[in-house]
């Protein structure tokens, strides 16, 4: 814990005095599991961890920081990927009492929630009224609105609903000052201005905190069918994908990409999981289509055109889940893979994004490019064809040691990112820049670009009090951005 000055005690006592003393945590015990990163990768130090219970709360911590200068961290359920929560110093608000869901407006079709609600219970609340929030993420019964809005978190149906930033109408904010702006409107059409909420939408906490958030619902799905399929490449894949969005157009809600190796390791390592077709094959794609209609005939349009591509040899086996158990256990295979990258050693991890013209390309030459700079290592690029979204991962090749593989995190960068760049793609797609990609951002980031976003945040945060070093600093301060 970083040591208390008088200036450190005043405020710690008056954060005390206004939110309770047990909502003000400062004992190392019970800090470190919010200056730790999910994947521990970055560790770093707070003065105090505290915990509001609403909105006007989170504008005194604000004000209060503000006036003593105290850098100030939000966290939600601390489970993002790029070190974009960790405190070097300063306060950690962490939102997870802000945990209500204000209003559920049928007939608007739209949620107000506040920024603590776990992903799960978002969903289940919406389910519970008749309507589907369509986000969904492997970590969605611990992460929290707030930060998949920081995030602009994207999940397995962007492909059918979009990411964050499409389903979100409205937000409420507090400001570097402990100014509240109240944006809760639900309107899908407001051309008073600048959208305002877009600002903070991605923005990770460093130019607002955010506290609550009105959400879009969909029409429940009630016809839906899973396959999952065996592909000699990516580009053949790429090729069904492109004839199954011409032949079901929004009906395809997914279309998940998966190498061997990844489903080689998820057998491996996740008890029950079973093989899903006889033989081995190079690429697979997860396939949901589902409609609101109840009598909507999915299997036999999916049947269809599996059918043709497999006459046609893109397609070299498939099946479907029959029940919603042998669903679930085709969508466990692909929920199952970041979890079970950690046990086969390090893991160098890049989340990137291409036109999806050019997915199946970025694959094959990222992972050419990168076998030949280091024999051995094992590639897993998997994710949301249909987005354009690739978890480009690499793992440690067998028996080398991972701290010395981590220690060429920089190097497979320059590889992958200038690969990516090459592409028109983005070295960030859905997990956010945070620390991780921080200086990697000033290698691709447009020049002009680069000087509109530290213009914001010196408007916005002109202390730079809000998760300084992360995204883009401005500070001479900023920690390291890559692991060690």
């Amino acid at each position: 814990m970083t040591a208390l000055g008088s200036s450190g005690t005043a405020l710690i006592d008056a954060l005390k005095a206004r939110l309770g003393e047990s909502y003000v945590l400062t004992a190392a015990g019970d800090i470190e599991g919010h200056i730790t990163e999910a994947r521990g990768l970055y560790r770093g130090e707070a003065l105090a961890v505290v915990r509001p219970k609403n909105r006007d709360e989170v504008a005194f911590v604000l004000q209060e920081c503000a006036k003593a200068g105290v850098p100030v961290v939000p966290q939600g359920g601390n489970t993002g990927l790029v070190g974009g929560g960790v405190p070097y110093g300063g306060v950690v608000v962490s939102l997870t009492r802000l945990d209500g869901i204000r209003e559920i407006d049928p007939v608007n079709a739209t949620i107000t929630v506040e920024a603590g609600c776990i992903l799960k219970t978002v969903q289940d609340a919406a389910s519970d009224a008749g309507y589907l929030f369509p986000l969904s993420l492997a970590s969605e019964g611990s992460c929290r609105i707030g930060g998949n809005l920081a995030t602009n978190a994207g999940g397995t149906a962007v492909l059918r609903y979009g990411n964050m930033r499409e389903l979100t109408l409205g937000l409420e904010v507090v400001l570097a000052d402990g100014r509240i702006w109240d944006g809760l409107k639900g309107l899908r059409k407001d051309n008073t201005g600048y959208d305002l909420k877009d600002l903070f939408i991605g923005s990770e906490g460093t130019l607002g905190i955010i506290t609550a958030a009105v959400l879009r619902l969909f029409p429940k799905p009630h016809a839906r069918v899973t396959a999952f399929i065996g592909c000699e490449s990516p580009y053949d894949a790429l090729k069904v994908f492109q004839r199954l969005r011409e032949a079901a157009g929004d009906q395809l809600t997914a279309f998940e990409y998966i190498p061997e190796f990844g489903i080689e390791i998820v057998l491996k390592h996740m008890p029950g999981s079973v093989r899903p077709l006889a033989e081995r094959h190079n690429s697979y794609a997860l396939i949901e289509l589902s409609s609101p209609q109840k009598d909507a005939d999915l299997q036999s349009q999916l049947e269809a055109v599996l059918g043709e591509a497999f006459e046609e040899g893109l397609v070299q086996d498939a099946v479907f889940g029959s029940s919603e158990t042998q669903s679930q256990a085709l969508w466990g295979l692909r929920e199952h893979l970041s979890e079970v990258q950690r046990m086969e050693g390090g893991s160098i991890k890049h989340d990137v994004s291409v036109p999806v013209s050019r997915v199946a390309e970025f694959i094959d030459v990222a992972t050419k490019a990168c076998e030949a700079e280091m024999p051995g290592v094992r590639v897993c690029a998997f994710g949301h064809f249909g987005d354009g979204n690739i978890h480009f991962n690499l793992t440690q090749p067998v028996g080398m040691d991972k701290a010395e593989y981590l220690g060429q995190w920089e190097r497979f960068n320059r590889i992958v990112h200038d690969i990516v760049h090459g592409m028109n793609g983005s070295i960030s797609a859905e997990h956010g820049v945070g620390l991780i990609k921080r200086d990697e951002l000033m290698l691709y980031k447009d020049a002009v670009a680069l000087d509109l976003m530290r213009s914001l945040k010196r408007a916005l945060d002109p202390q730079n009090i809000l998760n300084p070093g992360k995204v883009v600093s401005i500070g001479d301060n900023a920690p390291a951005a890559l692991p060690k």
